[in-house]
């Protein structure tokens, strides 16, 4: 009788625990590039100062004006830092939180732009680079330890601009 009564015990103490049938995620599945739409090249700084306040100046000069604001998602706060001329975001840079997964993301950018036009790999560090994809240029960014998470994401006006250097190209130091 001893027995049946552990293994009764254990069934019922195992179906009234709440993580038993509960569906467990990554936790970007719920994020959304609509998110940071509006940080995209074309996009107008008011709208953005609307919906995220004023955001720290980075930079001011000879037409150019660097800001960045921070995106909640769930619990964390990720910076995303944008360059403006005369109103109008011509470049951002985001910084993707380490607990994304990359295969997730990933997928997004291809469900929304298509298979990349370019792929690099850097000493373990993944590069993926889509050319003139609604007038932008779009840089994502990738390594793996354990698993494989995102490090940035960059869009960059298309149609490029002589008077400045985008910021994916400053801080790559010219990997690709």
């Amino acid at each position: 009788m001893r027995p049946y009564f552990s293994l009764i015990l254990f069934l019922l103490l195992s179906l009234t625990s709440k993580n038993t049938w509960s569906k467990v995620e990554a936790p970007n599945y719920d994020f959304s590039l609509d998110t940071l739409s509006l940080f995209f090249p074309g996009s107008s700084l008011k709208s953005i100062k609307e919906k995220y306040g004023e955001g720290d100046m980075v930079k001011n000069g000879a037409g150019l004006i660097t800001r960045k604001f921070y995106v909640s998602h769930i619990r964390y706060k990720f910076p995303v830092v944008v360059s403006v001329v005369d109103d109008k975001i011509v470049d951002m840079y985001a910084v993707l939180p380490s607990y994304f997964l990359h295969d997730v993301f990933h997928q997004s950018l291809i469900n929304r732009f298509g298979k990349q036009d370019n792929y690099k790999l850097y000493n373990g560090t993944a590069l993926y680079l889509w050319n003139n994809k609604n007038n932008m240029k779009l840089y994502y960014s990738s390594t793996c330890t354990l698993t494989c998470f995102p490090l940035y994401f960059s869009a960059v006006n298309a149609d490029g601009n002589a008077n400045f250097t985008p910021m994916i190209e400053s801080l790559s130091a010219g990997h690709f």
